[in-house]
């Protein structure tokens, strides 16, 4: 909503649950926005490519880019997990945000004819927390997208696009039932030094900010959005 406000059509994609998606897009137009609802999974590389195709038509070029799409799988130690939920993770969590980088800058690039942009990966503070017990492949993904944020910004800098990201802490949002534990926010709050979780729309700020030309000098930086921890 935020980024409607702020001037933007927006292309809400989802894979599975098209009436949260529905609902998203039915709030974006109820104040006046404009949005489309497109199905892909990030992780396929025909799907990422039907998707850019789709919102070059219905919207028009391409000029910010959030990679949020991730996943995360049930509370474990590494010894118990397999290598089917490895892949599972990093082919939507890393690959997923390759693909659709690649789509954006070659519409982004002014060496291919773009007018420029900004992307926005979302990495969080697990990739240097680590998530130990629960999510090390998670926290792993993440850090994979920290480095190809650092490297792909510095790859694109001349051609008008950057690249930044943002590291969300322990956020209310469902990404935790997966985990098995809808309640772990209020769990481990207190090792936040603010005591106490965050909100989706502070997550979305910085997002924004990033995107706008006030950050117009910043490219391969982050900001932590983890309440100090």
């Amino acid at each position: 909503m935020l980024a409607v406000q702020r001037g933007y059509a927006v292309a809400v994609n989802y894979i599975h649950d098209r009436v949260c998606a529905e609902n998203v897009v039915d709030r974006i137009r109820t104040q006046g926005g404009r949005a489309e609802i497109l199905q892909a999974d990030v992780s396929s590389e025909p799907d990422v490519v039907r998707l850019f195709a789709e919102v070059d038509q219905k919207l028009g070029p391409v000029s910010a880019l959030v990679n949020n799409a991730g996943i995360l799988e049930r509370q474990m130690r590494v010894e118990e997990m397999d290598a089917a939920r490895w892949n599972r993770v990093l082919a939507i969590n890393v690959t997923g945000s390759f693909l659709c980088a690649r789509e954006a800058i070659r519409r982004m690039s002014t060496k291919k004819g773009g007018n420029g942009g900004a992307i926005v990966n979302i990495s969080s503070a697990a990739s240097r927390i680590g998530a130990p017990g629960e999510y090390v492949d998670y926290a792993a993904s993440k850090a994979a997208v920290e480095a190809f944020t650092i490297g792909l910004a510095k790859e694109v800098a001349e051609e008008g696009i950057r690249v930044n990201g943002v590291r969300p802490g322990v956020i209310y949002t469902s990404i935790h039932a997966s985990g098995g534990e809808p309640g772990r926010v209020d769990r481990v709050k207190g090792a936040v030094p603010m005591k106490r979780g965050g909100q989706p729309e502070e997550v979305a700020r910085a997002v924004l900010w990033l995107l706008s030309d006030e950050a117009g000098y910043s490219t391969g930086t982050f900001i932590d959005v983890s309440g100090g921890r």
